[in-house]
Order: structure tokens, then sequence, then C-alpha cells
């Protein structure tokens, strides 16, 4: 277990790396083989950076940093600070993908749980990742339900099996490599800070 000073340094790093990664691209490059040939050419994954903060804080910082780290992001984009990817304030409540950042929440809560119940190693740092995304998912799409139940904004233009196609399905694949990017990434940090 971490101490709570330790605890609160990985809250604010992992609230930075939130709001960083929200507006940084994912891409990955083609093989190395092919380098000489053709060049280095990266292809955009459709999703950002941001799952992998969430994640990463919670890999690293344990369940509570994991946590507030996200209540921060939370706060801070309600407030109006623009840190979500289309500005901030409380009418970002009434947006039906609304769910996938209040997720934020108990994803990084989840997924730090699990990293921290064994020695880290690759499997289970990927396997708390991706309880984590799923927890991440799971609370969009219970939200996404309740939008179209309450008629509220983003509603209009999509059925419910369209934007969950949209917010879910179709950002699974992208954020699955995002997540193979990030247990290398805690498992090496975890390995050099030894614990």
């Amino acid at each position: 277990m971490l101490a709570a000073s330790n605890q609160l340094l990985w809250s604010m790093i992992g609230l930075l790396l939130t709001m960083g990664g929200t507006f940084l691209e994912a891409h990955i490059t083609t093989l190395p083989l092919s380098w000489s040939k053709h060049g280095i050419h990266t292809f955009s994954l459709g999703v950002t950076f941001q799952i992998g903060g969430v994640l990463l804080v919670g890999c690293l910082g344990g369940k509570n940093a994991g946590a507030l780290s996200q209540i921060a992001y939370l706060v801070m984009g309600l407030t109006l600070l623009p840190v979500f990817a289309d500005g901030g304030g409380i009418g970002y409540v009434k947006l039906s993908q609304f769910g996938y950042l209040l997720g934020f929440i108990p994803g990084a809560w989840i997924c730090g749980l699990f990293a921290f119940k064994a020695r880290p190693s690759l499997e289970s740092l990927a396997f708390s990742c991706i309880c984590g995304l799923l927890t991440v998912h799971i609370c969009g799409i219970g939200y996404l339900i309740l939008s179209y139940f309450f008629q509220w904004q983003g509603t209009e233009t999509l059925s419910l099996t369209q934007a969950i196609l949209k917010y879910s399905w179709f950002a699974l694949p992208g954020q699955i490599v995002v997540i193979c990017a990030i247990t290398l990434i805690a498992y090496i940090l975890r390995q050099i800070m030894f614990y």
C-alpha cells in the first residue's frame, strides 16, 4: 500500500495525464521491417490517450489515487475549465456520452484495486486495465440508456444501438492497443520503483 503523500502525488500525475491524453490522438506505426522500403508510416487508432491516463494512474498509484484523480478531472471539467474534448461546463451532464467520463472514477478505482492485489506482472496489470476499461464502458452504456430514456442532448441524431456502437464497440480495438502500451509502461515503472 502506498503512503498518503504518494497517493496524492499519483493522483495529481493522473489528473495531468488524463487532461493531456484527452487531446493526444493515439497512433500506431508500421512494422520496423518495412521502414527501409517505405519509411515510417503512422495510422490513427481512432481514440485518444485519455483512457490510458485513467488506467495508468490506477496501475501506478492504486485505487484511491486513481479515483481521486478522476474526481478532480470531472470537477475541473464541470466547472467550465476546458479539460473535456469539447470544452467543459455543467451542461456535459446532459450529454449522452457523459457516462463514459463518469465511468473514469470507478474504472480507475477498479484498475488500481486489481493492480495491487498481486505482484506486478504483465498479466496482472493487463487484467487490471481490462477490468477498468470494462467498468468505464458499463458505466457509459448505462448512462446512454438513461439519456435515451430522458431524451437528453445527443439522443436526437443516433439510435441507442448506433450510440453504443459509436462510443463503445468502435472505440474498443484502439483502446485495447492503448491498454497494451499502458500495461508495458506500468510494468516497467513498477519494476524500477520497486513496488
